[in-house]
């Protein structure tokens, strides 16, 4: 019986190792290009440093007035106000959603599904955007480097392409492409639905994705025929991997002499180089990349192990009144006089009761206004802190305030997969008693909920950030002992795999030229058959 296991390990191992070794040298070396190129995508910080500002605001429609000529009722989900379609000031409206998508509910609208076009200096209703309307848009998006450089060009309307596989988007399909003119040949991605830029990618970025993160998450089985089996083969493939892993380890361990060497004096019994230092090899960095692929798996949440179904955040809590502009409320222009003529974006939302506009621009936290008469407003902590128990169905355990990052509360760089959203500190830590021990992290600045985790997803934190990308504070503050690190045993991991490789293409090589003598009668591959004429 112990021979046997031992020949299927041996089997398992070098069969498995045939098929997958070339992916994981793929993913070994497109994980060290992912660290420093990652995926196209339009943080908020790049959103506002692109937008056109709103400037003084003249002619601009309140929004109530604006909402009432669209043919808008309330009470709103969402608005905002932005120079974001052809370069022109438009409201933003998204109405609350209708019961069957509705908080508590299972379905989920997408983001900016529902969102409604508005010009805000006519009022009329915008219909979906077109290639015209792109193009400006675009051009608007690209003013601040587009100085004597042609128009942006329409390459056309796509659906999904290597560069937009996210589901973010999916409300903003058919997306409309556009080539800018710039020294980083930018492409940009409109919206047909709203007429705003939802993505850009410059060609470093494109490029440098074929080898980093397009080809790393498997993309190549996005968006085609593959694309409703995509999940499965990136779950099974790394299942595959573990057990490829903890084979090769079993039998590099039980072929390694730990005490006496063998004949050659050696303690590895391969004198193969390729076969050497694979075996060498996995010994250094079998554990690593047996981690790497663990927690690759972790990254798919395969089969939603970490859902915990929580109840869903009643937001309302902290709004405390429903986002309905009044008649009396401050003009654009009112707002803008306070804000100042660089804002880039404003939005209504209720804190504690108080109708309020956040005024952004290109840099910085926003300027908190009341939106009655464009006053200067300031989050009371103390009712925030009051208002916060009312989130979940479930006891306010306590509440802390972080003054800087933790394990669980940190930024991590733009470009990174879990990097580009606001991290502000301080923050407030909301721990309540529920089922799944949630926690809620707000803005004591703006009253905002930025985030919300759960057993669940702190398990996540652990297995997949935690093991994944090294996400541990004592690294990340250090870089670059963190690049070192990862670099060198990503290295490690890739030349266990090209080895394998090699090894693979020459068992496979033996196999072929065994098959060929077995069967004399056949002529060789590539050869030509040759009649008795010689012909």
């Amino acid at each position: 019986m112990r021979v046997r296991i031992k020949r299927w390990l041996f089997l398992v191992h070098r069969w498995l190792g045939v098929g997958l070794c070339a992916f994981f040298a793929m993913w070994f070396v497109s994980g060290v290009v992912m660290m420093y190129v990652g995926y196209p995508k339009l943080t908020s910080v790049e959103r506002l440093a692109h937008l056109p500002p709103l400037g003084d605001g003249a002619g601009l429609l309140g929004p109530h007035k604006a909402l009432e000529k669209a043919g808008v009722a309330g009470p709103l989900r969402e608005l905002r106000l932005a120079a974001s379609r052809a370069g022109l000031p438009v409201y933003l409206a998204v109405p609350e959603a209708p019961a069957a998508t509705a908080p508590g509910s299972r379905r989920r609208s997408s983001p900016g599904a529902g969102t409604v076009v508005i010009d805000a200096r006519s009022g009329q209703r915008l219909a979906e955007a077109d290639a015209a309307t792109a193009v400006a848009s675009a051009a608007a998006f690209g003013g601040a480097f587009l100085a004597d450089t042609p128009k942006p060009r329409h390459v056309g309307l796509v659906q999904e392409d290597a560069f937009t596989h996210s589901r973010a988007l999916d409300a903003h399909r058919p997306l409309h492409v556009l080539q800018l003119g710039d020294g980083e040949d930018t492409r940009l991605y409109v919206s047909s639905l709203t007429g705003e830029v939802v993505r850009d990618a410059t060609r470093t970025e494109r490029l440098w994705n074929y080898a980093g993160a397009w080809i790393h998450w498997l993309y190549p089985f996005r968006g085609g025929v593959l694309d409703g089996w995509w999940t499965d083969i990136v779950n099974w493939l790394s299942i595959a991997g573990i057990v490829l892993v903890l084979a090769g380890m079993t039998v590099g361990l039980m072929r390694w002499r730990f005490g006496r060497p063998y004949k050659s004096g050696a303690r590895s019994p391969y004198g193969s180089r390729a076969m050497r230092w694979h075996h060498i090899g996995g010994l250094l960095f079998g554990a690593v990349t047996l981690t790497w692929i663990f927690s690759g798996l972790m990254s798919m949440n395969p089969w939603r192990i970490f859902d915990t179904g929580a109840a869903p955040l009643r937001t309302q809590a902290l709004g405390g009144v429903p986002l309905q502009p009044m008649a009396g409320d401050a003009t654009p222009a009112a707002l803008l006089a306070v804000a100042g003529a660089g804002t880039r974006e404003l939005r209504w939302t209720p804190v504690l009761g108080v109708p309020v506009v956040q005024a952004t621009g290109a840099l910085g936290r926003p300027t908190l206004l009341k939106a009655a008469d464009a006053s200067a407003h300031t989050v009371d902590e103390g009712g925030l802190q009051a208002a916060i128990a009312g989130l979940l169905p479930a006891p306010l355990l306590r509440i802390e305030r972080l003054q800087a990052y933790d394990f669980h509360y940190y930024d991590r760089a733009a470009h990174t997969m879990t990097g580009g959203a606001e991290r502000p500190l301080p923050v407030l830590r909301a721990v309540f008693g529920d089922a799944q021990h949630s926690w809620v992290h707000i803005d004591p600045a703006t009253g905002a909920v930025l985030g919300r985790s759960d057993s669940g997803r702190r398990t996540s934190r652990w297995l997949f950030a935690l093991l994944h990308s090294w996400d541990w504070l004592p690294l990340l503050d250090r870089r670059p002992l963190w690049d070192v690190l990862l670099v060198v045993l990503s290295l490690g991991g890739a030349l266990v795999s090209l080895t394998g490789v090699v090894i693979g293409w020459r068992r496979l090589g033996l196999k072929v030229r065994a098959r060929r003598r077995r069967r004399p009668g056949l002529a060789a591959v590539g050869t030509p058959f040759r009649t008795s004429s010689g012909r």
